[in-house]
């Protein structure tokens, strides 16, 4: 009995003893191994500041700051932190329902997860800021957080600079979760093409809190944090006073300017209209901005410098002049007797010009752009016996415009370059099922056709023309700071492209001369500019467009294109004007004003009155109001579908109404709605394109 009652003691005593061992070993996990409670204590004490880098400044050729920063607040929240809170007062400083204040918190935690800071409400107005921060302390969870924010001091080079916006999900996705909810990138432009030089990278400041939620001070004097560090500069070609100019010169027209230095490839500057303020697109009315511009069918976000697609008209013919002279299908005395008309194919090809003699030879075709000469020069090229048929000379042809930069995007330094159209036996193939000839494409000779250019690829070619046969890529960025020999960002635009000097210079000079004429004594005598011999060329291109299911021939394209002085070519310049008429018209003054603003430094007081005169001058096309009301109309109905609310279509179509109406509401389920097309727009709204119902 005894023996039992000293093993039943033993038991006891060993089952105490091995509670207490885990207990110990537990209370040492918790204490020493585990970080969970350590965490969860700090989580209460300290909060991780997020300090968002300065991004890296844009400085234009004379190193004025053409893109700044500026400091802004966001109020972010830890959905796990936001506890007890006044939530009705935070929705009335918000001006906000609780139907969204809830959705905005399932948003953070879900998207960012519960213990993160997510951006609660971004870019807040100095008078919300300054409420919020008295109010702080009621709202457990949330925060204030400085933003840097982009501001551009000279209200330009929108298109250029583009712009900036918060990662969504799938740019976090493709970054491999480097970038965070929060965090801003580059969506358009520099901004975006340069991302990874202008972002730079956040760090963190660690803030103690006290019971009443308020930041008192920094966590172990700083010893954890991580400064952020600022990104890194560009330095660029662009001359902010040319680029205010240019944007000056196209209000209230549809176009494009485009102006480079021929000797580096560096673009001067780059305007397109209708143009907008880039400063609308920074700030706490950026999202409400956006959609406004998004819904404009003047498309005011489109950059028709590097997206525009125009017929070349007479702007091409120095080109083909080159190709013909190379291909030894003409000479420089070659000429034609010219009526007024092209008499050579099925169809007659009208000329400006009928006065005897103004095509007597290539530099005076040019000079007087004359058609008829041009066509004849085409199908010169085209019927080339060394190809032995035309399918031969038009695939030649091409390699030409490919050497020309014409028909392929040339590699700007940024996003959406489009590449136009050169035509080949593919496309003609197509249409006419291989039954084609030279007649078919006969003014392809005079810029028509099938043949689309950007506006950049006018004053690149005017480039090659410029310095006899060799280019540099169009690039912004001259230079990155803390560049060094090993970053190779640059290299591309610093590769002289060379594909045209087999071309002799005395068959360069020939064209070239002809071009001066065009401005000594032919169709653009109205560019000249004392002591400075210009080269250019004007260009009258068709312009048709549908509406409605019918064609509708409207006015010309007014197309200019210019380099100078001829001696040692400092700028060359294309400008485009849809529906501006003969490209002497509304082209030449907008390129002459630009060139000598360039080239002296200064303007006449002559050319100011004309600058003033330009810039007051509508060219809007008359049809885009129309275009507003159906595109309007179009999305009210939609809206009705959707929604079944008719107010909109009564607000939004009555007389006089706003042309622009508010983006389309996200269809709810019980519309019975099985497929949506939309195109996405910020702040989780989209414009429907086409539905379907079930049947």
């Amino acid at each position: 009995m005894a023996l039992f009652n000293q093993s039943r003691s033993f038991i006891i005593r060993l089952i105490f003893g091995v509670v207490f061992v885990i207990i110990v070993l537990q209370l040492f996990n918790l204490q020493v191994i585990s970080g969970k409670y350590r965490q969860l204590a700090m989580n209460n004490a300290v909060f991780p500041k997020v300090k968002y880098p300065d991004r890296g400044i844009i400085y234009d050729r004379k190193n004025r700051a053409i893109l700044n920063n500026t400091i802004m607040y966001d109020l972010v929240v830890t959905p796990n932190e936001a506890k007890k809170i006044d939530t009705q007062g935070l929705c009335e400083l918000l001006e906000i329902d609780t139907a969204e204040f809830k959705r905005r918190m399932l948003d953070a935690r879900f998207k960012n997860g519960p213990f993160r800071p997510s951006i609660f409400e971004d870019l807040l107005p100095p008078a919300l800021h300054a409420r919020l921060d008295e109010n702080i302390y009621k709202f457990p969870g949330f925060a204030l957080v400085e933003r840097p924010v982009r501001v551009y001091p000279y209200n330009a080079a929108a298109h250029i600079m583009g712009y900036i916006g918060e990662a969504d999900s799938g740019i976090i996705k493709r970054s491999k979760n480097f970038y965070r909810l929060g965090d801003y990138v580059g969506r358009n432009g520099l901004e975006a093409y340069y991302e990874n030089v202008l972002m730079g990278q956040r760090g963190v400041q660690y803030m103690i809190k006290d019971n009443k939620n308020r930041l008192v001070g920094s966590y172990e004097k700083g010893a954890f944090d991580t400064a952020a560090i600022a990104g890194r500069n560009l330095q660029t070609y662009i001359d902010i006073d040319i680029q205010q100019l240019a944007e000056r010169l196209l209000k209230n027209k549809v176009g494009a300017v485009v102006a480079i230095e021929p000797k580096t490839g560096g673009i001067l500057a780059m305007a397109s209209g209708p143009n907008y303020n880039p400063n609308d697109l920074t700030g706490p009315e950026k999202q409400k901005n956006y959609g406004k511009m998004a819904l404009d069918v003047a498309a005011p976000l489109f950059n028709r410098a590097i997206k525009g697609q125009y017929p070349a008209g007479s702007t091409y013919k120095p080109i083909g002049a080159l190709v013909a002279l190379d291909e030894g299908v003409i000479t420089p005395s070659f000429g034609i007797g010219c009526a007024g008309a092209y008499h050579g194919c099925t169809r007659p090809v009208r000329c400006t010009e009928k006065f005897a003699g103004h095509a007597a030879n290539l530099r005076t075709a040019i000079a007087w752009s004359c058609n008829s000469f041009f066509c004849d020069v085409l199908r010169r090229t085209i019927d080339n016996p060394d190809y032995r048929n035309p399918r031969g000379g038009l695939t030649k042809w091409k390699e030409y415009m490919g050497k020309f930069g014409l028909g392929r995007r040339l590699g700007v330094d940024l996003p959406s370059e489009d590449g136009g159209n050169m035509p080949d036996t593919t496309q003609y193939d197509k249409e006419y099922r291989g039954s084609w000839n030279s007649c078919t494409m006969v003014t392809l000779g005079i810029g028509q056709d099938k043949m689309t250019v950007t506006p950049l690829q006018m004053a690149n070619s005017m480039c090659i023309i410029a310095n006899k046969g060799y280019y540099y890529v169009p690039h912004f960025v001259r230079s990155i700071e803390g560049e060094t020999k090993e970053d190779t960002t640059l290299k591309r635009y610093r590769q002289k492209h060379e594909a045209l000097t087999h071309i002799p210079d005395d068959v360069f000079e020939v064209v070239i001369s002809g071009m001066q004429d065009v401005v000594n004594i032919g169709t653009a005598k109205a560019a000249q500019l004392p002591g400075i011999n210009i080269c250019a060329k004007t260009g009258t291109a068709e312009n048709k467009m549908v509406l409605d299911g019918r064609v509708i021939q409207l006015k010309d394209n007014s197309m200019f294109v210019a380099f100078a002085p001829r001696e040692n070519p400092r700028i060359a310049i294309a400008v485009v004007i849809q529906n501006g008429g003969f490209g002497a018209a509304s082209a030449l003054p907008i390129a002459s004003l630009i060139m000598e603003k360039y080239l002296t430094d200064s303007l006449r007081a002559v050319s100011v009155k004309k600058a003033e005169e330009i810039e007051n001058t509508n060219l809007m096309p008359s049809y885009l109001p129309r275009m507003q009301y159906k595109a309007d109309s179009t999305r009210a109905t939609e809206w009705f579908k959707i929604t079944g609310d008719s107010s909109y279509i009564k607000k939004y179509l009555r007389k006089g109404a706003s042309p622009v109406m508010p983006p389309m509401p996200k269809p709810k389920p019980k519309t019975n709605i099985t497929k949506v097309n939309a195109i996405l727009l910020p702040d989780d709204q989209f414009l429907v394109i086409n539905h379907k119902k079930q049947p």
